[in-house]
């Protein structure tokens, strides 16, 4: 069966945040390299066994469940357990997600900046260290912040308790987009 979903699906190369759950019940972030409606890869600071079920909420995408096929350096590979119609349903998402930045569709448009009511905010790494990092810019989708580390580009970080991943880096410090678009009011209320 696995076989023919590689041939059935082609992988699209997504970069998204969630978190999953394994058989133990607790919950971890991870965020997508690629997904087909067959399988998804993730990127994790958590090792899951082979084998083992795995539940996953995507942003964008939402509830996946699967088996762990592959484990691979800094993660692993799930293949997903659906229906053919919510196969049919992640297809269709994962086209539009993969075709919304040459469609300049809305998730694409730069918003104000926002002057941040605390300049400097906690921001949580993949492997759970805290950087106080001081904001250089901030807007509804994401941030500038300066510090002294910087983890890599596609890193799922929380900033306060949004969920965000890197998208950049520069000489002070890294940029970061938010998972979901936010309000003044939400920036305020959760970035502490």
């Amino acid at each position: 069966m696995r076989r023919q979903d590689r041939r059935r699906f082609q992988r699209v190369p997504v970069s998204l945040l969630g978190r999953f759950m394994l058989e133990d019940r607790k919950e971890y972030p991870c965020q997508t390299i690629d997904m087909s409606p067959g399988s998804a890869a993730i990127t994790t600071p958590i090792m899951a066994r082979l084998g083992e079920r795995v539940v996953a909420y995507i942003d964008h995408v939402g509830r996946i469940e699967g088996e762990v096929i592959r484990q691979f350096d800094g993660g692993f590979a799930i293949t997903i357990t659906a229906t053919l119609r919510k196969k049919d349903k992640l297809a269709a998402k994962l086209t539009w997600l993969a075709n919304r930045h040459e469609l300049s569709l809305p998730e694409d448009r730069r918003h104000d900046r926002i002057v941040p009511e605390v300049p400097v905010a906690p921001v949580t790494l993949p492997d759970e260290r805290v950087l106080q990092c001081r904001i250089v810019d901030l807007s509804l989708s994401g941030a500038a912040l300066h510090a002294n580390a910087k983890p890599p580009i596609g890193a799922p970080v929380t900033i306060g308790s949004l969920r965000a991943r890197v998208v950049r880096h520069f000489e002070e410090g890294f940029a970061i987009e938010f998972a979901v678009l936010q309000t003044k009011e939400s920036i305020h209320e959760n970035i502490r």
